[in-house]
């Protein structure tokens, strides 16, 4: 996993909660809490610090990286714009995920593990979006959309049709855009 992802983490958790519950989940995780943005990382140190986030916050894992990913959205958007200003809504940026966000991302990090959507139906303001991706980390995608719902001035409602953490194949997430 790419050190920014962790550098994200500290921004959002330091923002929202304080050095002091990030200072309790490195050192709870057994963390090195020091990480470079180009550099590599393995799921399980993520993983470890999201348990150690979970017990300080008194919450389950899922809703700590569900909220990440929420709160990660506004911080891509000022490192990245050109991502999110040729839309005005979520449907339409969602659509961009494989095709130009995550090639750019690709090029900014060459050795990035990034995950593949699918979309098996969209219209202006529904869509039916696969979520393939090793680390399991749908609750992360799911957060990701409902900050980009958000950045957009909508609100989504999300449903998960299949997981992988519920022994589906895939992860499917139906998404309503609601202006």
């Amino acid at each position: 996993m790419k050190g920014i992802v962790f550098n994200l983490l500290e921004q959002t958790v330091v923002a929202r909660h304080g050095d002091a519950v990030w200072d309790a989940m490195v050192e709870g995780s057994g963390a090195s809490g020091a990480y470079t943005s180009l550099g590599n990382y393995e799921t399980a140190e993520l993983g470890g610090m999201v348990a150690a986030a979970a017990e300080q916050l008194g919450t389950d894992p899922d809703s700590v990286v569900r909220a990440f990913g929420r709160d990660a959205i506004p911080l891509f958007h000022e490192r990245y714009p050109q991502f999110f200003e040729p839309h005005t809504r979520l449907i339409p940026f969602l659509l961009t995920l494989n095709d130009i966000i995550h090639p750019e991302v690709r090029k900014l990090y060459p050795d990035a593990d990034v995950p593949v959507f699918s979309y098996e139906s969209s219209d202006e303001d529904l869509l039916i979006m696969g979520y393939v991706s090793r680390r399991g980390l749908c609750s992360f995608g799911e957060g990701l959309i409902e900050g980009a719902a958000s950045h957009y001035g909508e609100k989504a409602e999300i449903s998960q049709r299949s997981c992988t953490k519920r022994g589906d194949s895939r992860c499917v997430f139906e998404v309503n855009a609601l202006r």
